[in-house]
């Protein structure tokens, strides 16, 4: 479905796994400085969507996911994952409970099979699972002045996921339109995917299915205390985050690379990360940051040194290092010799 947003002056359609928003609306240089220092509001109108109801909603979702959400206060934003029984990736979750329900969006075309999955495992709970995709649609607004946008341009009542990162509101299919006009309005800049995936990256936030692969483990790509709680009781793929932060270290890290700015394109994702030669990871989303020039996510096997100049599709590569080699090494571990 394409956006009514891509009627927009200046908007540019983005490729896919975004196909049907904008990925520009003429300056992404603009519109990333926006996001930094005053406010900028970005269509993400592809994201599933997904509605969960019910009085035992929280704790159900507490079962099932890596994140603690029994007592999750309302308007609390966070994140979760639902693992399979080896500790992979199944969804990414970003969340918010209203007080009568919890709202979520997830990567576009994963909210029906989120939805069909949750609706699976309801039992006999009182929870209902709704595939909102057809009608409601994410706008996020950006930036150090965003409360002050959405609080002037008088959106009414809209389920509002307020995170450290930007602001998802929940609207209305009809109403996306105005909720946008109503923000420009109110002194925030349109802004594409360009720029959003810009700044992301710049944040070490890893996108779930570019960023990642089958073999992903949380600790690989900064998951934990973000999207998974390590105190929490029991759900799918716990054994290996608890193994993992208690005895190993995980067999790739995540790192961010500056890529070379002479070059004139970006790798695609799922390149190889070579070493001398050697192929030691793989690199997943790049864009070019206003700022810093042509970033990428990419995750690397733990061996690869922390120093080590890297080469993606022939691009030169330095790396900043997120996930630190030894992270999960927690255990203090004393070996006694039994006494003679």
């Amino acid at each position: 479905m394409t956006s009514p947003l891509m009627s927009t002056p200046g908007a540019v359609g983005a490729e896919s796994p975004d196909s049907g928003v904008a990925a520009h609306y003429g300056d992404p240089a603009h519109e990333g400085r926006a996001m930094e220092r005053s406010s900028a509001w970005v269509d993400r109108s592809n994201r599933g969507v997904v509605r969960v109801g019910g009085p035992d909603r929280l704790g159900w979702l507490n079962d099932l996911t890596s994140q603690s959400t029994k007592g999750l206060a309302p308007g609390t934003a966070t994140e979760a994952l639902i693992l399979d029984t080896r500790g992979h990736l199944r969804h990414h979750l970003s969340l918010v409970d209203d007080g009568e329900a919890v709202w979520i969006h997830t990567e576009p075309g994963g909210g029906a099979p989120l939805a069909a999955f949750l609706d699976s495992m309801r039992f006999m709970l009182r929870v209902e699972v709704e595939d909102l995709g057809d009608s409601r649609a994410v706008l996020t607004v950006l930036g150090p002045d965003r409360a002050k946008a959405v609080e002037a341009a008088s959106l009414g009542d809209v389920p509002v996921r307020a995170a450290e990162d930007g602001t998802d509101l929940f609207l209305p299919v009809e109403r996306l339109s105005a909720a946008a006009e109503a923000l420009t309005a109110a002194g925030a800049r349109p802004a594409g995917m360009w720029a959003y995936e810009a700044q992301r990256i710049a944040g070490h936030r890893v996108r779930p299915g570019l960023d990642t692969d089958d073999r992903t483990i949380p600790h690989e790509v900064d998951w934990v205390g973000r999207a998974v709680h390590l105190e929490k009781g029991c759900y799918p793929g716990q054994e290996t985050v608890a193994r993992v932060h208690n005895l190993g270290r995980p067999p790739r890290r995540l790192v961010m690379l500056h890529l070379d700015g002479t070059a004139e394109r970006l790798p695609e994702v799922g390149s190889p990360i070579e070493l001398e030669g050697r192929p030691v990871g793989r690199v997943g989303t790049s864009a070019r940051h206003h700022e810093l020039g042509p970033i990428a996510l990419g995750v690397l096997k733990r061996s690869a040194p922390v120093d080590a100049d890297l080469v993606v599709e022939g691009i030169a590569a330095g790396q900043e290092v997120v996930v630190d080699p030894d992270t999960g090494a927690n255990a203090q571990i004393t070996l006694r010799r039994r006494p003679r």
